[in-house]
C-alpha cells in the first residue's frame, strides 16, 4: 500500500516537473528572434561578390633565421612556448619504444628488450658461432647520419 502510495506521489511530481519545463520552454520560444526572410533564388555558378573596402590583413609572418641551437630547442618545443616539459623531451623516443614493446601494452618487460638484444646479436653474428669477431662487432656501431649536400644555389 505504502508503495502504491509513494508511485503516484512520485508520478505527480514528476508531471508537475513536466508541466512547468513544457511552461518554460513555450515562454523562451516566445521571446525567440523570427525566422530570417527567405533570400530570392540565385545562379549556382555566380561567385559571391566580397568587397573588402579599405580594410587590410595581416602582414605576413617574417622569417627569422634560427641558430643551430634554437633549431634543436624547437625539435623538442612542441607547443612554441618557449619550455620544453617532461612530456615534450619524452615524445621523441616514443617510436623507439614502440618498436622494442613486442605485446603493445605500453610496459617494456626485460624480455621484450631481451628478444631485440638477441636479435640484434643474431643478425651481427654472421658464422652462428655465437661469438662475435671485431669485424661482425664493429658491424653493429650505428651508422652515421647521412649528410645533406650543401646547396649549389
Amino acid at each position: 500500500m505504502r508503495q502504491a502510495v509513494l508511485g503516484v506521489l512520485g508520478g505527480l511530481v514528476l508531471a508537475g516537473v513536466g508541466v512547468f519545463w513544457w511552461q518554460g520552454r513555450a515562454e523562451i520560444e516566445r521571446g525567440a528572434p523570427p525566422p530570417p526572410a527567405a533570400t530570392p533564388a540565385r545562379d549556382p555558378m555566380q561567385l559571391p561578390l566580397a568587397d573588402p573596402g579599405t580594410r587590410q590583413g595581416p602582414a605576413p609572418p617574417e622569417l627569422s633565421e634560427l641558430g643551430k641551437e634554437e633549431q634543436r630547442f624547437f625539435r623538442y618545443d612542441r607547443n612554441r612556448d618557449r619550455m620544453i616539459t617532461r612530456d615534450e623531451m619524452l615524445s621523441t623516443r616514443t617510436e623507439g619504444f614502440r618498436s622494442l614493446d613486442k605485446d603493445g601494452n605500453n610496459l617494456l618487460t626485460f624480455e621484450e628488450w631481451a628478444v631485440t638484444t638477441v636479435d640484434r646479436f643474431g643478425k651481427a653474428d654472421r658464422d652462428g658461432d655465437g661469438r662475435l669477431t671485431p669485424r661482425e662487432f664493429a658491424a653493429t656501431a650505428p651508422k652515421p647520419a647521412a649528410r645533406k649536400p650543401a646547396c649549389k644555389c
